[in-house]
């Protein structure tokens, strides 16, 4: 059409350069649902590219001192500061999430992860020992098993799964993988990879319980409740899909949580005051509205949300994935809603009479990467927490991390973790070293 803008044409990152693609997939403005960007269909030649690329990079950047690392990784944090808009500008046109949520959270977090490692690659120690009988010292030494960023070190390769994915971690010459996405998706990876002994760090999906006892501070934990069930939509692996509360105030609780969530409000990404955009896709939306459909067919009653309220959005924004935050009550543990991950904005509030009771109700899933729990209880918190399947714990509060203290989830959420140590453990190979003397 006349006057129309042309589409946004991504490239691939290679040794440095941008490399054109013969083969694109659209790829679709959620807040409208209309095609705004190409991006490229890549392969197995693509990949091949991008590791002799990284093949090439490794020696020079292995060598590099931690204060040479530590310099180029502040001065990608400075790089990504001064154009911190145009990110989250970016974000929030390809993810469908508010501006607000890509200006205020991604960015600068992304900001503070690249200073906090440029520190901490600085303070690193090595163990060692001495046998005095053998007249030997141990020592340890580390050495980079990945790359980072002069040409080569970084390569950015789009595609799909199918196939530009499972070139990648079938590759021979990758030796780790680190993958954050769904656990269907972390079996295939296992699955090819396994014949090159890969080494595996895989951040999966959730079915996040928030046990919230009688003694909770309302007034702060529905907000916060809120807050980790429906942010980005929902779309975080570490949101809020299972509310437990214990049934002295679940009626209480209900009431005040559904009357906070109507106060937010679905918008287009660019309104500031949008609490909530859109979600990723068609086909990801499709997939949440038929939980809601098999919620109703149990027997289960909704609240607010979806077949509930009405969804105002502005013309432009009509064929968007917009839908309201949800919440679904009088549901059994054992339905899909209760057992599955979502990964959208609904949320199931069920009661509890016993902490013994919350605890095994909320271990009964097979993810285990975050839980809250509500209560002014010090030793109901602890003994609660303990017993908790899961990798994070959060009490009376949501979503606070130190990038010092692991980061993963047990059972079906993953394998391995992250944080300054154990990232350090994991991009490294450990080589011990005996001296006689």
């Amino acid at each position: 059409m006349a006057g129309q803008k042309p589409l946004l044409e991504l490239e691939n990152f290679i040794a440095g350069k941008f490399i054109p693609c013969n083969s694109h997939i659209d790829s679709y403005d959620p807040s409208t649902g209309e095609v705004y960007c190409k991006v490229p269909d890549s392969g197995k030649e693509e990949i091949e590219a991008a590791v002799m690329a990284a093949r090439e990079a490794f020696p020079h950047w292995s060598s590099m001192s931690p204060q040479d690392r530590s310099h180029i990784m502040n001065k990608l944090a400075d790089l990504l500061e001064q154009s911190l808009e145009d990110f989250a500008q970016a974000e929030s046109k390809d993810q469908g999430k508010t501006i607000t949520f890509a200006r205020t959270v991604d960015i600068p977090r992304a900001v503070y992860n690249f200073r906090f490692f440029a520190s901490s690659v600085l303070h690193h120690t090595t163990d060692a020992t001495q046998m005095d009988s053998m007249d030997c010292m141990h020592y340890t030494v580390r050495s980079p098993v990945g790359i980072g960023v002069p040409p080569g070190v970084v390569n950015i390769v789009f595609g799909t799964g199918p196939k530009v994915g499972e070139a990648l971690v079938s590759h021979p010459e990758v030796p780790l993988i680190s993958f954050t996405g769904s656990t269907l998706t972390a079996e295939r990876i296992m699955l090819k990879s396994a014949p090159h002994c890969k080494k595996l760090s895989l951040e999966l999906g959730g079915k996040n319980p928030a046990i919230i006892f009688d003694d909770a501070n309302l007034r702060e934990c529905i907000p916060t409740t809120v807050r980790s069930s429906f942010a980005n939509q929902g779309e975080i692996c570490l949101c809020t899909s299972r509310i437990f509360v214990q049934r002295s105030i679940y009626e209480e609780f209900l009431a005040r949580f559904v009357e906070a969530i109507k106060k937010w409000k679905v918008g287009p990404p660019s309104d500031a005051t949008s609490s909530m955009g859109a979600l990723i896709s068609k086909t990801h939306l499709e997939k949440v509205r038929n939980y809601i459909k098999k919620a109703y067919v149990d027997g289960a009653r909704i609240l607010c949300g979806e077949g509930v309220d009405n969804l105002d959005l502005p013309p432009r924004n009509k064929g968007g994935y917009f839908m309201l935050p949800t919440v679904i009550t009088d549901i059994k543990d054992e339905s899909c809603c209760m057992k599955e991950e979502i990964f959208g904005p609904v949320a199931c509030v069920v009661p509890f009479d016993t902490e013994e009771e919350v605890i095994e109700r909320a271990n009964n899933v097979k993810y285990g990467l975050a839980a809250t729990v509500w209560s002014n209880n010090v030793g109901r918190v602890w003994r609660v927490s303990k017993r908790l399947q899961s990798g994070l714990v959060w009490s009376n509060c949501w979503l606070i991390r130190d990038l010092n203290l692991p980061f993963g989830g047990m059972k079906a959420s993953g394998i391995g973790r992250e944080g300054a140590k154990d990232s350090y453990d994991f991009f490294t190979e450990v080589k011990t070293i005996t001296v006689k003397y």
